[in-house]
């Protein structure tokens, strides 16, 4: 590969290797310098054809017509914040009413660029406005919100908001050993960070498993001032 060629390609890499590497693409785009409809074409691209194709599409213009006004990108993504349950089809029809026309494609584009696609990341970013602007919710975005949180506790999914806020401990048989007996093995595992912690007994009791986090596990937190422990299951 040319040198040329590879300054070409280095920064459309970089871009996707950041996104990896910080699990968020807006970040990624930010630091890079690239929107969001970028990285999601260097994405495929690169998926489909490899470093040639990232090659390939920096020989062609972007075609800028293809992009909205920035007034009807800005009113896709509030509509998606404000009522999250809407699907692209009735975001479109609500979006008309209001004056403002786009197809229901055109709203699913919007959406992808901006993190949008899926009602979990819709009700995540309705969470993050409330948390930084404080604005009051609707009783309808209320109850999407409790909905989307008992369902995620319904499949196991609990909301921890930093290292040592939720532990979750349990016991496993390991073994047998000739002249010991039956071996068993509490486990501690932050929920958060996913850091874990285990140790061997001879006994399957309460004893054992509180002697474990006292030995073990609150120590750690301690030293590494994340002693904020709550609750464990």
């Amino acid at each position: 590969m040319s040198s040329i060629a590879e300054k070409i390609i280095k920064p459309k890499l970089g871009v996707l290797e950041l996104a990896k590497q910080l699990g968020n693409v807006s970040k990624a785009c930010n630091v890079m310098g690239y929107s969001r409809d970028s990285f999601y074409r260097f994405k495929q691209l690169y998926e489909n054809g490899g470093e040639e194709a990232l090659q390939e599409i920096s020989r062609k213009k972007p075609n800028i017509q293809n992009r909205v006004p920035d007034y009807i990108e800005e009113a896709v993504t509030n509509l998606a914040i404000e009522n999250p349950a809407l699907g692209q089809v009735r975001a479109s029809h609500e979006l008309s009413q209001r004056g403002i026309m786009i197809s229901a494609s055109g709203v699913r584009s919007i959406w992808l660029r901006n993190d949008l696609e899926t009602l979990k990341k819709r009700l995540k970013a309705l969470e993050a406005k409330v948390a930084q602007d404080g604005i009051l919710l609707t009783e309808e975005q209320l109850k999407m919100l409790e909905k989307a949180k008992l369902e995620k506790e319904a499949h196991g999914e609990i909301e921890t908001e930093h290292p040592g806020y939720l532990g979750s401990q349990d016991t496993y048989f390991v073994g047998t050993m000739k002249g010991v007996g039956r071996i068993y093995q509490q486990t501690f595992i932050d929920t958060y960070s996913r850091i874990a912690f285990a140790q061997l007994y001879t006994e399957k009791t309460a004893i054992t498993s509180a002697h474990a986090l006292n030995e073990k596990v609150l120590p750690w937190f301690q030293e590494h001032d994340r002693y904020r422990i709550l609750r464990s299951s």
